[in-house]
């Protein structure tokens, strides 16, 4: 006969966030680690670090053993409902564009905004031709 598992929301594994009330979740899976808090290696402070939160990453990176991956498994209590997770949303993967793209780009923009330009220059000539009677 198959075994019911209990499916938890993230905001119900967020609401347990305390020494006396510590759940994480760990690959999908939510555990009760406060009996453990007292008896961790690394102390009760990592385990409250990710207390109510998705722990995979912290759990992953601390490199623990095939024993500490079977002990975990005394404190299931149950699953994430997938769907209670946030959106993460999509990245957008831009191309890097090609220096002569940039190029043309800037000849374009001069093209259609050549007033910009003339008036510059008109203004630096009548500026010099003005100054230079000056002297």
């Amino acid at each position: 006969m198959p075994t019911l598992t209990k499916i938890y929301s993230m905001e119900e594994v967020a609401a347990h966030n305390k020494q006396d009330d510590c759940w994480i979740v760990i690959d999908g899976k939510v555990y009760d680690v406060t009996p453990y808090m007292d008896e961790h290696p690394g102390g009760d402070d990592v385990l409250l670090a990710v207390t109510g939160k998705d722990a995979t990453d912290e759990f992953e990176d601390a490199g623990h053993s095939k024993t500490a991956r079977e002990l975990m498994e005394e404190y299931f209590i149950g699953e994430l409902d997938e769907a209670s997770l946030p959106e993460i949303p999509e990245l957008k993967i831009y191309k890097k564009e090609d220096p002569k793209d940039s190029v043309q780009k800037l000849v374009d923009l001069t093209k259609q905004y050549w007033l910009v330009p003339v008036s510059v220059i008109t203004i630096s000539v009548a500026v010099s031709v003005l100054f230079s009677r000056n002297k």
